[in-house]
């Protein structure tokens, strides 16, 4: 059987290439909304970190109609840390459009998404997104992405994938670069005549792979995923199996069925193949999971998940403030909330520390990490974060370190800061060619490499550089490398900031704390531009005296407290040291909080 009246489709970019905004206008032109409804922008980042942040973190369904098919349409996060994502959702579709920006071209998750898309032998649409950007660059990204498809060894009928030209915002797509298209029309026809309709055996026993789990506190676990064979009833008996045999087959029953429209999840009494379905009814299912009828318990293969590369340790917060402003303190509830996590999230691996108040927590990357610890805070947990390490690999005796493929694009004039840096972080440098007045520089670094130096980057730059990572492979260890060049300004004892000691403190660095701060001996109060850490009494008062002197009394100013975001405070973070995370407060500390057990620990060192 071969569903003509559906499309299934992913659009797979890199970050901030536009795929959301594209999305928008694909739901407002497929009649999602009535003609006057008022619809905000990027209307599928319906998190508020996503909103934020201006970035993709969960792959999203929606579904558009156009000639009476249906199209289901996955948005997917761009950003590289959250390729976990991307990676389970191309099982759900028969083809992928393919966003590039038409100025900065193919970037490294192009490569790694599209890469994932042609191992499972999806077509490709290729889109290039922005072509009224005053930069673009047409004639050249198409080359480029042609190159990227012989690189990545695509097959002939890949490497003759039709290329549209198109403005998200503006919604418009034509198949010349020279003529602007009124609508999105083209795009719409060449899904349906390109992207291959879903087939199946309709009459055949169920069989439906589980690629997404979404949570409802009211009917618990929702499992998504695509009919692969036979049709799916409400209230059916079926059989839950794992392909990787990670757990006995077991009986259990299908309650409710969604099916995405638009942004709606409209309930169906059934569906059938080729259908993307909602269900719920069944508590413990996972991602990977393959539901089918009881007469033959036959599990799909599930595509194997990239590995985390970075290690955490989240533990309960001791500080002397421990308490104060959280409303989940405890272990247990820690635990409890960790452990939830890995229903959703497949590339994160969480186990029990070394202590029964601390655990492991690995992910693909910073970014990953810190979207996890966001979320957390703003859900009333108080923990602390230890400092990122990456995962090594024991291989054949020998040590192996991941490494990223990095994409620098820097003004001219800055590329000798950043090559400078570059070498003393390890890096190897691959490629370097001219873009307009700016130069692009591609290196293969190890992934410690980057701790911290995104910070360092954005200020040799002047803020005009772009940096952008992707994981790369594993590769011998590359030996130390220094992870940072300045110490720490650390309270000397437990009390309020006064205007008085931070004028003093000030002198000895640059401070993240302003005056009438409550801090604690051992709080990390700012950074000092010499290597050595240096104790600061930023909470001394003026001693009063009754004879006064003419100048002494002038208003003591204060340079500005630099405001350190939750990725500065990761990136600063040193092996000795803390981020106390709290849902009003970020405090970065020493593990060891007494100033002479810190000075005899180091001693010992």
């Amino acid at each position: 059987m071969t569903r003509e009246d559906l499309r299934n489709v992913a659009i797979i970019a890199h970050v901030d290439h536009g795929k959301t905004t594209l999305v928008d206008e694909l739901l407002k032109q497929g009649g999602v909304y009535r003609e006057n409804q008022v619809v905000e922008e990027r209307v599928m980042d319906n998190n508020a970190l996503e909103r934020e942040r201006g970035i993709t973190i969960l792959a999203k369904n929606t579904a558009a109609h156009y000639k009476g098919v249906k199209i289901n349409i996955i948005d997917t996060p761009g950003h590289a840390d959250f390729g976990g994502e991307v990676e389970r959702v191309l099982k759900m579709v028969n083809g992928v459009i393919l966003l590039v920006d038409a100025a900065e071209g193919c970037m490294p998750q192009t490569r790694f998404v599209l890469q994932k898309a042609l191992e499972m032998g999806h077509r490709i649409i290729i889109v290039v997104n922005k072509i009224d950007r005053p930069d673009a660059r047409l004639d050249e990204v198409g080359d480029e992405v042609l190159e990227l498809l012989l690189d990545l060894d695509a097959s002939e009928e890949q490497l003759e994938s039709p290329i549209i030209f198109c403005s998200g915002r503006a919604g418009t797509a034509s198949l010349s670069q020279y003529e602007p298209g009124k609508d999105l029309s083209v795009l719409f026809e060449t899904i349906l005549d390109y992207i291959p309709a879903p087939e199946g055996d309709d009459e055949g026993e169920l069989q439906l792979l589980v690629s997404s789990i979404d949570y409802n506190d009211y009917v618990g676990r929702i499992a998504i995923g695509r009919i692969e064979r036979g049709v799916l009833k409400q209230n059916q008996d079926v059989m839950v199996c794992n392909y990787h045999q990670d757990k006995e087959p077991y009986k259990s029953r299908v309650q409710a069925i969604y099916q995405i429209d638009g942004l709606n999840r409209i309930p169906v009494e059934s569906a059938k193949v080729g259908d993307i379905v909602c269900f719920s009814g069944i508590s413990d299912i996972t991602i990977g999971d393959t539901i089918t009828s009881p007469a033959a318990p036959e599990p799909l293969p599930f595509v194997k998940i990239s590995e985390p590369t970075v290690e955490m340790t989240f533990s309960v917060n001791d500080s002397p403030f421990a308490g104060r402003e959280g409303k989940f303190v405890t272990s247990r509830q820690l635990r409890d909330r960790l452990y939830k996590e890995l229903l959703k999230d497949v590339s994160l691996r969480v186990e029990d520390g070394d202590t029964t108040d601390s655990f492991k927590v690995c992910g693909r990357g910073e970014m990953h990490l810190s979207i996890l610890i966001e979320t957390m805070r703003r859900e009333g947990f108080e923990f602390s974060v230890s400092t990122p390490r990456v995962l090594l690999k024991e291989i054949d005796g020998k040590t192996y370190e991941p490494t990223e493929r990095l994409l620098i694009d820097v003004p001219e004039e800055c590329v000798g800061s950043v090559m400078e840096k570059m070498g003393t972080r390890k890096a190897e440098l691959i490629q370097m060619s001219p873009v307009g007045s700016r130069m692009r520089i591609e290196y293969i670094i190890p992934s410690r490499g980057l701790f911290g130096y995104r910070s360092e980057f954005l200020t040799d730059t002047r803020g005009e550089g772009i940096l952008n990572a992707v994981f790369n492979e594993y590769q011998p260890y590359k030996g130390d490398i220094s992870r940072r060049s300045n110490g720490s300004l650390i309270s000397f004892e437990t009390g309020d900031s006064i205007t008085y000691g931070l004028y003093n403190a000030q002198e000895r660095g640059t401070l993240f704390i302003g005056a009438g701060v409550p801090v604690y001996e051992g709080m990390i109060v700012g950074y000092s531009p010499k290597q050595e850490d240096l104790a600061v009494n930023v909470c001394k008062k003026k001693q009063l005296t009754n004879t006064r002197a003419s100048g002494s009394d002038d208003a003591l100013r204060l340079v500005p407290p630099r405001k350190m975001s939750l990725e500065d405070c990761l990136e600063f973070l040193a092996e000795d040291e803390l981020l106390e995370v709290t849902p009003k407060n970020l405090r970065l500390r020493k593990r060891i909080l007494n100033n002479s057990l810190r000075m005899k620990a180091r001693a010992k060192n």
